[in-house]
């Protein structure tokens, strides 16, 4: 009978350590426009740990970039998933899409919005000010990299087939943090010439930054929802997620721990 009440003690002590992962949603306004936020931690956590903000493809905050925010709560950090449209919008219409991307991407709302996102991210009681990174896919990539352009202080900014269009000259002297680029090898979204333009950027700029390409993978290479067919431009290729997802945790670790 000891035995067992002993055994069942244990079992309860693990089921306690493991935690669970919680989720709330965070509303934050910037001008009159209410923006829904969805953060993700783990609850065995105790205490302030590193935060990650998470900033969504174009299609708006959708369960796909809440996947993400969980994901990264697992490996013990709080995650904001950032909503860059307000109110919560989003689609499966690319014409939509486009033009919810449209009304911000190439304006000053991309780096407001993305930076009131980060704002809120730091005003959780559960995430350490001082560790605090910035990751985006797609239209979220352009949108954490126009973050290092403004100078966000962040550890570190990891980019997944985003967009990658060079800072202006006058933000070159802005980008203090460190920078990951996890691109394509075939990704037709963006020319050559425009990578190379990135790259130089980066050169002049004095960042600390790294670019990793993935053979065989396309734009949107992360989302199983863009199914597996290269040939249209945007597909989903697990091996090329997997290995991402692995660079941007050993990157992660890195920057939070460096002194």
């Amino acid at each position: 009978m000891k035995k067992i009440l002993l055994v069942a003690l244990v079992f309860l002590l693990t089921l306690s350590a493991e935690g669970k992962i919680m989720t709330r949603e965070c509303a934050y306004k910037l001008d009159t426009i209410t923006f829904k936020g969805f953060l993700a931690y783990d609850d065995a956590v105790k205490g302030k740990r590193p935060g990650v903000l998470v900033v969504h493809e174009w299609w708006g905050l959708n369960d796909f970039a809440r996947a993400q925010a969980k994901k990264l709560a697992e490996m013990g950090y709080v995650a904001l998933a950032a909503d860059m449209y307000g109110n919560g919008l989003n689609t499966t219409d690319p014409k939509i899409a486009g033009a919810m991307a449209g009304s911000v991407r190439g304006t000053p709302r991309l780096r407001e919005r993305a930076l009131a996102g980060l704002s809120e991210l730091l005003r959780q009681p559960e995430a350490d000010p001082r560790r605090v990174a910035a990751i985006g896919f797609c239209f979220g990539g352009t949108a954490v990299l126009d973050l290092a352009y403004g100078g966000a202080e962040v550890k570190g900014i990891v980019t997944f087939h985003g967009g990658l269009f060079s800072p202006k000259e006058q933000d070159l002297k802005n980008i203090k943090t460190k920078l990951l680029i996890l691109h394509g090898a075939d990704d037709p979204t963006m020319p050559r010439d425009t990578v190379l333009a990135f790259q130089e950027s980066m050169r002049k700029s004095g960042a600390d930054w790294q670019m990793v390409y993935y053979a065989n993978a396309v734009h949107g290479f992360t989302n199983p929802a863009n199914g597996t067919d290269n040939a249209k431009g945007v597909a989903y290729n697990p091996l090329a997620a997997q290995r991402s997802w692995k660079a941007m945790e050993a990157f992660l670790k890195e920057v939070f721990e460096a002194k």
